[in-house]
Parts: C-alpha cells; sequence; structure tokens
C-alpha cells in the first residue's frame, strides 16, 4: 500500500498493511521545534534551518529525511507553500536555539516579554518570559454589547488564532490567491504519495470564544440563546463561501479537509449533548456535508477533550473522523470507544498519552503503552496512528523515537 492509500483504507474501515502514521499532518500532531531541534540532533540528521510554521504553539515543520526515517503517511497542505527563503524571517527559541518564523508573523520583543500583533498592529497574543507558547490577550467583542454581525471578518483579523496565519497565510491572498492555492496543492500532489490534509477550520463553538471570550460566550449561548444563533448563523453562511473557494481551489488535490471545534474539557463536553444537538449540530452538518458535495474528501474534526457523549450526534452530523483521542479524558479510553463507535467513525489519534507517558516515561515503558493501544486499535480499520497531541518540548528525543519504532515493529 502506499501512504495514501493505507489513510484512505483506515478511513474507509478497511484492514491495512500496517497503521497509518500522522506525524505533523496538521497542527495537533506536530512537535514543538525545541523537541524537534534535539530530535534531529539525537538522529544524527543533517542540521537545517528549524524553521516554526505555527508560531502560537511554535510547532516545526518536520523535513522530509525525518518523515521518510518514521514512516509518516500524511502531510499538511501548508507544506506547498513558503518555500522561498524571503518568506521566513530569523527568530530563537526560549531555549536559545535559533529558528526561522514566517515573516508575516515574526513575534516582537517587549522587555523580557514577546508579543504577536494583528496585521493592524493590535498586541492580540503575548509570551511571558519563560513561557513556551502564546496566549491570546485580546477578545475583539468582549466589551461589545451587541457587535454588529457584518464586523466578523475585521473582528478575526484582530484575534490570535485567526489573526496570525500558517502558510500559506497571506502568501496566496489577492486575486490570484485562489490559482496560487491551487498550483500549489497541484505540485504538492504530484510530489507525493503522503495523504494531504487541508486545515480548513470551520469553527462554531471555539470561535464565539475567540472573539467574546470563553465566558461572555458561555453567557450569550445561556442567556441569549437567539442572538448566539444569529452568530453562528452568520459564521456558517462566511464558512460555507470559504469552503467552496477553498474546495474549489485544493478540492481535487487532498484527501482529508480538517474542521476545527473543541468540544471537550478533561472531564467532560464543554456544553451539554442537548445544547450541541440543538444549536451545533445542524449547523456542522450543514458544512460537513457540503464539503463532501463539493470534493471527494474525508471530514476529520479536531476536538479536543472528553466528548465521548456527543460522539452519537457527531457521527449522525456527517463526520468521518475525530482527532485527538484524549484517552486520558473521561470516558475516552480507546477499548470503549473502539468498542461502541469503531465501526461508524475513524479514531485519528491516541496511541501515546502526551501528557505524561511520552514526556516523563522511560523509553521502554513508552514503547509498552504503544503496543498496548496498538493491540485495541490495529485490527478492521478505522484507525490512524498519532500521538495524543503535539511532543512538548520537554519531550526527550529516546522517547519520541521509542513511540514511532513500536509502531514500526508492530
Amino acid at each position: 500500500m502506499t501512504s495514501r492509500e493505507r489513510v484512505l483504507a483506515a478511513l474507509d474501515h478497511r484492514e491495512v498493511d500496517r497503521l497509518p502514521l500522522d506525524f505533523s499532518g496538521h497542527r495537533s500532531s506536530g512537535i514543538a521545534a525545541i523537541a524537534y531541534a534535539r530530535l534531529r540532533e539525537h538522529l544524527g540528521l543533517e542540521t537545517r534551518p528549524i524553521r516554526v510554521y505555527d508560531p502560537i504553539q511554535q510547532l516545526a515543520i518536520v523535513d522530509d529525511d525525518l518523515l521518510d526515517r518514521f514512516g509518516v503517511d500524511t502531510i499538511e497542505l501548508g507544506r506547498a507553500f513558503a518555500l522561498e527563503d524571503e518568506a521566513w524571517g530569523d527568530w530563537v527559541l526560549p531555549d536559545g536555539t535559533p529558528c526561522q518564523m514566517p515573516a508575516w508573523a515574526l513575534p516582537e520583543a517587549e522587555g523580557n516579554d514577546w508579543v504577536l500583533r494583528s496585521p493592524s498592529g493590535r498586541e492580540i497574543a503575548r509570551m511571558p518570559e519563560g513561557a513556551l507558547y502564546f496566549e491570546q490577550t485580546h477578545f475583539p467583542f468582549l466589551e461589545t454589547e451587541d457587535p454588529d454581525l457584518d464586523s466578523i471578518p475585521a473582528a478575526m483579523e484582530e484575534c490570535m488564532w485567526t489573526g496570525i496565519g500558517s502558510p500559506p497565510g497571506p502568501l496566496v491572498a489577492g486575486p490570484d490567491g485562489q490559482q496560487k492555492l491551487a498550483d500549489g496543492a497541484r505540485c504538492l500532489r504530484e510530489g507525493t504519495e503522503r495523504a494531504i490534509i487541508g486545515l480548513f477550520g470551520g469553527n462554531l463553538l471555539e470561535m464565539g470564544q475567540f472573539l467574546f471570550r470563553n465566558d461572555r460566550f458561555f453567557l450569550l449561548l445561556a442567556g441569549e440563546p437567539e442572538k448566539a444563533c444569529a452568530f453562528l448563523d452568520y459564521l456558517v453562511e462566511m464558512h460555507l463561501q470559504n469552503l467552496e473557494r477553498f474546495l474549489g481551489a485544493v478540492g481535487p488535490y487532498i484527501d482529508v479537509v480538517l474542521f476545527g471545534d473543541d468540544l471537550g474539557m478533561q472531564n467532560g463536553p464543554q456544553i451539554s449533548p442537548q445544547m450541541y444537538r440543538e444549536i451545533f449540530k445542524p449547523r456542522h452538518a450543514r458544512l460537513w456535508r457540503r464539503a463532501k458535495e463539493l470534493a471527494d474528501v474525508r471530514v476529520q474534526l479536531h476536538c479536543c477533550g472528553g466528548v465521548r457523549e456527543l460522539l452519537p450526534d457527531l457521527i449522525d452530523a456527517g463526520l468521518d473522523a475525530i482527532n485527538p483521542v484524549q484517552i486520558n479524558c473521561s470516558g475516552m479510553e480507546l477499548a470503549g470507544l473502539k468498542r461502541d463507535f469503531g465501526e461508524r467513525i475513524t479514531f485519528w489519534g491516541g496511541c501515546c498519552d502526551t501528557g505524561d507517558i511520552l514526556p516523563n516515561g522511560s523509553p521502554a515503558e513508552v514503547a509498552h503503552h504503544v503496543r498496548e493501544q496498538m493491540a485495541i486499535c490495529g485490527r478492521g480499520g478505522g484507525f490512524v496512528f498519532q500521538q495524543v497531541h503535539n511532543v512538548l518540548a520537554d519531550v526527550p528525543p529516546e522517547n519520541v523515537v521509542a513511540m514511532f519504532d513500536a509502531l514500526q515493529e508492530g
């Protein structure tokens, strides 16, 4: 099987020759740049510039030599862009490692802190001294009583998660942007047998949290649901227009379109199943159905936390795959999920606990844990191997190698 065939077979719940592996195929399956630099050194790989494609989480582009070393089966669409040196600017990671950031998103020093600014120059995120990632500092609708819905696109440019673009970012802006997007996607498709993941977003609950702040948006949902629904309806129409442009350009070349909406917490969903069913499910269903009408793609949702109670409705809304599988959250034990839902949805992740075992265990303990998880999910398709979430800065390189070698050894 080629990598693309392997991933698609798993998504179709068919047997595969080995579990497909995702590493850095999207912004929750990657590796912190600090850990990546150490991993390359540990493996004795050629010294190369460390390019940080996600400034907020400080995630590194994983180079082809390392993708090949571990047998990775996925690649993110953004890898087709920002190939020229001019697209990058020099920076230094918190541990002193030199790196490069997208030129349009270079952090600025402010005392001992670093800040990220929106295109208008507003501070929208800050990383204090000693920290390893940025936190949102500006919520555009926080103090606006009744925001004009038509101001949403402009407000998104003043928000950390939507105003700081990873590649291709502004490189595909302007009247010829859609053609540039299509050309890049086509070139990537022609040059790889890996399954291509196109990051779309389409956030609903999270967009409310990004713009209003969590507490304010929850109050809106609970106390003024008609206003919350008007906001969400505006988002859906905007997302549908953007989805048509996005898949109109890249649909023929990608295999998976990735949406995002973190619906869970450590101990369960952020919202009740009833609220999801009444407010969010029909809107998700419109987006996911339209994606499948526009292109031959599988729909994946990035959705952190304990969301077991929501899975029946997510599946019914048209979801093909869910990521991550946070096995240390309430109700997210892999064996139960595979038993109860494994024939109806693909679980994309959950093969190694990134909160405790990967950073704190020995290589032998990591390998044992991975083999246990693989024994649960290794047959019958419906599973893609991925550590629970991003490999963080403090993870020893020996443990990363142990995790992936355990997969290769079966």
